[in-house]
């Protein structure tokens, strides 16, 4: 292995070993609010857009996931990397900068102020993602916002509220990341490579997912959890899946 790669999963692991040191009650405070909601019947909504869209995504029905995370999937917030063309990267980078898009978001959704809300943004300030968060706050929903308060902190927000996403979240958890998240300079490249957020960002989602499903089960609260469909017994893991599909209808269908 090339030591700028050795160099890359030393950073990945310097990170990880941060937020595990320093963000262990943010991610029980997290899993708390999501086992309140899951738990009385309501839903975690997650979002997040551009690749924060991807750990939104991760939360389910992805394997191991419980049932009553529930992403906002945007497709306009997602497909940048068509690059040119239709839904390409520069309509998204317009669309996510408009503020008022986010709201006609969360009205596509009933949303309850029993339910949760989890954002994932590295940055925490650009107009759509802050557009969700002011919403949810407005609902009454709990907010968890997992960011970058190195990055964030060290720039203005883009939003009327004047605030970004760690100044409204009522839970932070911090990735750590720094401004700029790619993390290694290479000689005579003009920019960093090597980005770090989404990976993180990524792992804190599921470990939200892990503490929420133990805490549910500790509460007696049987957790609804998807399974690989690949395995030898596919038939049983289908069955399984479908019955956390008709579970998360049944919370959508009583609103």
């Amino acid at each position: 292995m090339s030591e700028i790669a050795k160099r890359y999963f030393e950073i990945m692991i310097e990170r990880m070993q941060s937020v595990i040191d320093n963000q262990e009650a943010a991610i029980d405070a997290a899993a708390e609010i999501c086992a309140a909601s899951i738990g009385n019947d309501k839903l975690v909504f997650t979002f997040g857009t551009g690749h924060g869209s991807f750990a939104a995504m991760e939360m389910f029905p992805r394997t191991g996931t419980a049932t009553g995370f529930r992403p906002i999937v945007e497709s306009t917030m997602i497909s940048f990397h068509r690059v040119l063309g239709d839904g390409g990267a520069r309509q998204y980078r317009f669309i996510h900068s408009q503020e008022g898009y986010g709201d006609a978001i969360l009205a596509a959704h009933q949303l309850d102020a029993g339910d949760a809300m989890l954002i994932f943004s590295h940055s925490g300030l650009n107009a759509v993602t802050l557009d969700i968060a002011v919403g949810a706050k407005k609902q009454g929903m709990k907010l968890i916002g997992v960011t970058s308060v190195p990055h964030s902190s060290s720039t203005p927000s883009r939003h009327s509220c004047g605030k970004r996403l760690f100044e409204l979240a009522d839970v932070v958890i911090d990735t750590g990341v720094p401004k700029g998240d790619a993390s290694i300079p290479v000689e005579g490249v003009k920019g960093a490579v090597g980005a770090t957020s989404t990976s993180i960002a990524i792992a804190i989602g599921q470990a939200i997912n892990a503490v929420t499903v133990e805490k549910l089960a500790s509460q007696g609260k049987k957790p609804f959890i998807m399974v690989s469909p690949n395995t030898t017994d596919k038939e049983e893991a289908t069955k399984q899946n479908d019955r956390n599909y008709e579970e998360l209808w049944r919370r959508l269908r009583n609103r």
